[in-house]
């Protein structure tokens, strides 16, 4: 039987629907056999309990049903010579990616240890979640992923970041039915709303609806078909559905529904790239209900597998030493017919290895999947271009992240042809004080817009959606598969994502260790709106405890940076944006704030990453007596504030001001490849000389990143104390004890000097601080003095 489809769709026959029912039996049998077997990988002989590995661990419910759509999809590609890229959502699928890589050939030109035949198996199925093994997920070290199956919930916002900019892309997206209860895939549905189908790819999402999670019915598998039609076409999807078990049915059924989809691209795109129709079209998907661990045993010791939660992971537990379950494993396994699959020595027949794309074209060889192959540097303008002018020290700018957006505009022109850079943030690029890009491009927005609108466009370079897990899935997509990019959030919200931030340094982590994978662009974060400048907003705007998230993971891609004036936060982005392969978090402020270095002093400071500011000190000629240290723009600003005081009322004290740009510079160098050898410390912070640290975050971090430093106790530490309201900007310094006047007392109190002067400076800094008090509440702003205070001193 030949069965004829409609325009842009291929003839099928029954033989290749046998075939591709043959292919993913294989799949199947090879998943099997990575669950529970170290030997015998052919059958060859009875399975005997020696054959089993001691440890079974892995997750079968998911796994066919990945199978089915993974050997429908080679059939697409072939039929259609498509460039796809496939992404597995539902948890623990690595036995079905692979399965399905080796038997494509991927596996083993990667891995040439896992060869082609029967010892090839047997090293396949030992090494599966085995010490010294794979991953039970689809993890870094699986060709063609680009998406770590670790967690749930970020599958779609890395295959619409894929797509970005890649208009000849397709990215098949599978969405199991308990991943899409999760926050971020619940909202993923509506980045449809961003795809422009001239310039960008398709994503195909599958829901697969096998009914369970680990213990429980998913909620979109138990609402009905009617219901969750109405919800998918709300969102703007169109759904089409491959509903069933019986094997050879739903082979007709995929085939069919594939095809109809290429035939729906294809009007979308020729209706956008040839006729100029924008509009937002409806997207087709596919739901594919099928049973949970589909062709799996039916029953084991009397209790329901097959399309019950009892399939999530291992379906027969005890086969190594229960001979019941052990005959029932071997019939499981027979069930697939491996003999007809594969050869005498191991490899796969003729007949099916015709089904598998050819080199590139397969899903495990695409280079999208290996994002840092197709990898091109930025084009970064010259920073002086952007710079801030500086006529004295202390000059009021207009807010460090207004003049980064200059350079930014110029990044985006710099790189206009190639396509390869992107911002994303949650509605707050303007907030961020970033606003001056939107002069040469717009956010891109595919959905309804009306004359009140500002900057929305078809195409921009600048995409907003306020989920921070959608921001982050788009770019991590997007860097995954070769390009560059910038997230910019409000310091307190970057929390959302915490947990994405460590996925993706675990990948980072894996992927670095892989020779065959190549260095992607780095995750660059610039957060602004930050703690201490949150003052109309108050106390849940305020929380700077981002870094110390960050600084858990791998020292080798973290990175942290608290630029203290704005061409010091130009300096900082323009190396960031040049690294691969890092995670970057520059943390800057975006209200007018004084400036402090030219840009060829902030590019040597910043590549230095600590220095003494000598400008600012007085012990050129004498050992200190106190080191007045750093990080981030308003400590910093405090810190100059106190010593100008200082220095006016003590001026036989002698202090040296050390600022940090770079947090890891403070690590031991043994620990951080940025890190200071402990002679390199002691010249900055001499040993027995006391330091006041004034730093931008929680206290107890520079504690934690200096505790091995010789005499590390002379350090103190002012910083957030997680006091906040709705108040002054210097009342925030104030309540959390950073202010200049705390810092003067902190000195004066470590100086261990007593005289008239002392005295005297005492008295009036408590004095101060009664009178400040008084005036905000009685005003609403901060003293004219702190209001108006500059930089005096030369």
């Amino acid at each position: 039987m030949t069965k004829q489809l409609s325009p842009h769709q291929i003839i099928y026959s029954e033989n290749e629907i046998l075939a591709i029912d043959a292919y993913w039996r294989a799949a199947n049998y090879l998943s099997v056999g990575q669950i529970y077997l170290q030997d015998n990988p052919l059958l060859k002989r009875p399975l005997h309990s020696n054959d089993i590995k001691n440890m079974l661990l892995g997750h079968w419910g998911t796994t066919p049903g990945q199978n089915f759509i993974y050997a429908h999809l080679n059939r697409f590609i072939t039929a259609y010579d498509l460039n796809m890229i496939y992404i597995s959502g539902p948890g623990h699928g690595g036995p079905a990616l692979i399965a399905n890589t080796y038997l494509e050939g991927t596996y083993s030109e990667i891995y040439p240890h896992i060869s082609q035949d029967e010892n090839g198996l047997k090293k396949l199925f030992f090494q599966f979640s085995f010490p010294g093994g794979v991953p039970s997920h689809v993890s870094p070290e699986c060709p063609g992923s680009i998406h770590e199956g670790g967690e749930l919930g970020y599958s779609l916002s890395h295959a619409f970041g894929a797509v970005l900019d890649n208009p000849d892309l397709i990215v098949a997206c599978v969405v199991g039915d308990g991943e899409a209860e999760t926050g971020p895939l619940a909202t993923a549905w509506h980045l449809n709303k961003f795809l422009n189908p001239v310039t960008d790819g398709v994503v195909i999402p599958i829901l697969h609806l096998n009914g369970y999670k680990i213990a429980n019915p998913s909620l979109l598998a138990r609402i009905g078909q009617e219901q969750l039609n109405a919800l998918m076409i709300g969102y703007g999807w169109k759904p089409l559905w491959v509903e069933g078990s019986d094997p050879i049915s739903m082979h007709y059924k995929m085939v069919e529904v594939l095809n109809q989809i290429h035939g729906e691209l294809k009007n979308i795109q020729q209706r956008a790239r040839i006729d100029g129709h924008m509009e937002r079209p409806l997207w087709p998907m596919i739901v594919l209900k099928s049973p949970k661990g589909w062709t799996g045993p039916k029953m084991v010791d009397g209790i329901a597998i097959e399309d019950t939660f009892h399939s999530h992971q291992v379906p027969i537990q005890h086969p190594k030493r229960n001979p019941l379950h052990l005959s029932l494993l071997e019939e499981w396994l027979r069930s697939y017919q491996p003999q007809d699959l594969f050869n005498e020595q191991g490899q796969l027949c003729d007949y099916l290895r015709a089904l598998v794309p050819k080199g590139l074209r397969r899903m495990g060889a695409n280079l999208h999947a290996n994002g840092g192959l197709l990898l091109k540097p930025l084009v970064l303008p010259d920073l002086s271009l952007s710079a801030e002018i500086i006529q004295q020290r202390g000059q009021m700018g207009p807010g460090d992240t207004r003049v980064l957006a200059r350079w930014l505009k110029e990044v985006v022109l710099c790189n206009e042809k190639t396509r390869n850079f992107r911002l994303f943030g949650p509605d707050e690029t303007i907030s961020n004080g970033l606003e001056a890009v939107f002069e040469v491009t717009s956010r891109q927005w595919m959905g309804e817009r009306l004359s009140t609108d500002q900057y929305l466009s078809t195409d921009g370079r600048v995409i907003e959606v306020l989920s921070e897990h959608q921001c982050q899935g788009f770019l991590e997509g997007y860097l995954l598969t070769g390009r560059h990019g910038l997230f910019n959030c409000y310091e307190a919200f970057v929390h959302i994502i915490d947990s994405m931030l460590n996925q993706h340094a675990k990948w980072l982590t894996v992927s670095a260790k892989l020779p065959w994978r190549k260095k992607i662009a780095s995750l660059n974060y610039l957060l602004s709106s930050h703690v201490w400048r949150q003052d109309h907003n108050g106390f849940t705007h305020q929380d700077p405890g981002f870094i110390d998230l960050l600084v858990n993971k791998k020292p080798t891609i973290v990175r942290a940076y608290f630029p203290p004036d704005a061409n010091c936060l130009l300096a900082v982005m323009d190396h960031c944006l040049r690294t691969e392969h890092l995670i970057n978090v520059v943390i800057a402020g975006k209200h007018p704030s004084p400036q402090w270095l030219t840009c060829d002093e902030a590019i040597k400071h910043c590549l230095q990453g600590i220095g003494v500011w000598q400008w600012a000190s007085n012990d050129q000629l004498n050992f200190p007596d106190m080191v007045m240290a750093c990080c981030g723009d308003v400590p910093t600003l405090e810190t100059l504030a106190a010593v100008s005081l200082l220095r006016n009322y003590l001026p036989d004290i002698r202090i040296r001001v050390v600022n940090v740009v770079d947090l890891m510079r403070l690590l031991p160098a043994e620990e951080h490849p940025h890190g200071l050898t402990n002679h390199d410390f002691e010249d900055i912070f001499p040993i027995h000389v006391p330091v006041v640290f004034a730093y931008h975050g929680y206290p107890w971090l520079i504690h934690r990143l200096t505790y091995r430093r010789n005499n590390q106790h002379r350090i103190h530490v002012r910083g957030y104390k997680e006091e906040g309201t709705i108040t002054t900007p210097f009342d925030m310094t104030v309540l959390n004890e950073i202010s200049r006047y705390h810092l003067i007392l902190d000195v004066l109190d470590r100086l261990q000097v007593v005289n008239e002067k002392v005295i005297y400076l005492k008295q009036l800094i408590e004095e101060k601080l009664i009178e400040h008090r008084q005036y905000i509440n009685l005003h609403g702003e901060d003293l004219p003095e702190i209001r108006e205070w500059s930089w005096d001193l030369s």
